[in-house]
């Protein structure tokens, strides 16, 4: 019923089979796809690529995930036209991967130019965001200034600019039912603490300590979104 995939925006690929089983009725309303190990071992993808595809496949209306129980088949798709018009939108996993990428060696540079302006923006981006941690608008809005404050640093507004707009990808509908499963006040204040390990390494002017704590920083924040849906199927008695 499930075949291999070739290596092509893998995610896509799963969330389209998934979609075309539903869709032909091989899948019925109310039944549970097997867990995500079985899955990605079906489809030979890893178990990340899988959680994206079932994003996916949430939000356009087919299934519904539910934490520590399954993943289940909707009665009927609630999928709108506008919403497949998204389909070639970066992953969120894909997405923090690029960041990792691109803001380590920002934060490696920014080091070389840090000024006390500059750190004085952060420190008080870093107070406002403890203040925040149980309110996620503000806490994501801090996040925001945090990031971009360390690319406004080198002076070069097209970076400003582009970490900006890489940052804003998390606000696609994708980006944002996988952040309701798994992000909250404790994901926040790691992310807080995290954030002062990258300002104090930026304060000493260490490029390369900066560039390994933001690393760190974005390689978490992967991982965090890549934790289980908790869906394993109960062994039989």
């Amino acid at each position: 019923m499930f075949v291999a995939l070739e290596p092509r925006r893998l995610y896509r690929q799963v969330a389209e089979q998934i979609r075309a089983l539903i869709e032909a009725g091989e899948l019925k309303p109310g039944t549970r796809l097997p867990p995500e190990r079985e899955l990605a071992e079906r489809f030979a993808v890893s178990r990340p690529t899988v959680r994206e595809a079932l994003i996916v496949l949430e939000v356009e209306g087919h299934i519904q995930i539910r934490m520590g129980s399954g993943v289940y088949i909707n009665q009927r798709s609630q999928g709108s036209g506008e919403l497949r018009q998204l389909e070639d939108t970066e992953g969120p996993l894909e997405i923090l991967e690029a960041r990792c990428l691109i803001e380590s060696a920002i934060a490696e540079e920014a080091a070389r130019r840090v000024t006390p302006s500059g750190l004085q923006r952060i420190d008080a981006t870093l107070q406002r965001m403890a203040r925040s941690l149980d309110e996620p608008d503000v806490a994501l809005g801090c996040d925001r200034d945090f990031h971009t404050a360390i690319a406004d640093m080198i002076g070069n507004s097209a970076l400003k600019h582009f970490t900006g707009l890489i940052y804003d990808s998390r606000m696609s509908p994708y980006f944002t039912k996988l952040a309701s499963y798994f992000e909250g006040p404790h994901t926040w204040k790691s992310a807080l603490e995290e954030h002062h390990i990258i300002r104090d390494a930026l304060a000493t002017g260490d490029p390369a300590a900066a560039r390994e704590a933001m690393r760190s920083h974005l390689t978490l924040a992967q991982k965090r979104f890549s934790e289980s849906f908790g869906e394993e199927q109960p062994k039989e008695k």
